[in-house]
C-alpha cells in the first residue's frame, strides 16, 4: 500500500532530512557531482531548511511504501499553478507506483484549488525523471539555469502539465 503523509512537525523534518540524504546520496552524484549534492541537501534539504519552507507556505508530504518511508515531496500554489518543488523517491522502491500515487495526489490538490496545472524543474541529465514526466502529460516548456550559490547553478527543464 502506498500513501501520502503531511510533514508539518520538527520530527516530520527530520524524517524528510535523512530520506532527502539517503536518496540525493544514491542518485545525484553521477548528474551533479558529489559537492553540489552535498550544498544542495544542507541549503534545500535540511530540516531546518525544510521548516523555514513550510512556514513560507510550502507543503511537504512524506511517501510511505509498505509503512515504510520511501521518499518525500513538497509544493506550494504559484502563479496560478501547482509547482512541484521536490519529488524523490528511494531508489529500492522506484517502479513500485510511489511516484505515480505522488502525481495523482498533487494532480488533485491542483484541482482543488482550481489552478490551471503543475508546473516542475527537473535537472536537464535526469533522464529518467523526464522520461516519467513526459509518459504523464508534462511538457517541457523552457531550459533554465538558476544560481544557487556557491558557484553551483541548477541546470534545468521547466515542465509543465495544463488540467
Amino acid at each position: 500500500m502506498i500513501a501520502v503523509k503531511s510533514v508539518k512537525t520538527q520530527e516530520g523534518f527530520k524524517l524528510v532530512e535523512t530520506l532527502a540524504s539517503q536518496i540525493w546520496y544514491q542518485h545525484y552524484p553521477d548528474i551533479i557531482g558529489l559537492e553540489q549534492v552535498e550544498y544542495m541537501l544542507a541549503k534545500f534539504n535540511s530540516a531546518k531548511a525544510i521548516e523555514e519552507q513550510v512556514r513560507l507556505g510550502a507543503q511537504f508530504y512524506c511517501l510511505i511504501y509498505n509503512e515504510t518511508p520511501v521518499g518525500y515531496m513538497a509544493i506550494k500554489p504559484e502563479d496560478n499553478f501547482l509547482f512541484l518543488s521536490k519529488l524523490y523517491v528511494a531508489e529500492t522502491s522506484r517502479g513500485k507506483g510511489v511516484g505515480r500515487v505522488a502525481l495523482n495526489f498533487i494532480d488533485e490538490e491542483a484541482k482543488k484549488q482550481q489552478l490551471l496545472g503543475i508546473r516542475l524543474k527537473v535537472n536537464k541529465y535526469n533522464t529518467a525523471s523526464i522520461a516519467v514526466y513526459e509518459k504523464l502529460d508534462f511538457k517541457n516548456v523552457k531550459a533554465s539555469v538558476t544560481d544557487i550559490g556557491n558557484g553551483f547553478v541548477m541546470d534545468d527543464f521547466e515542465m509543465e502539465k495544463l488540467f
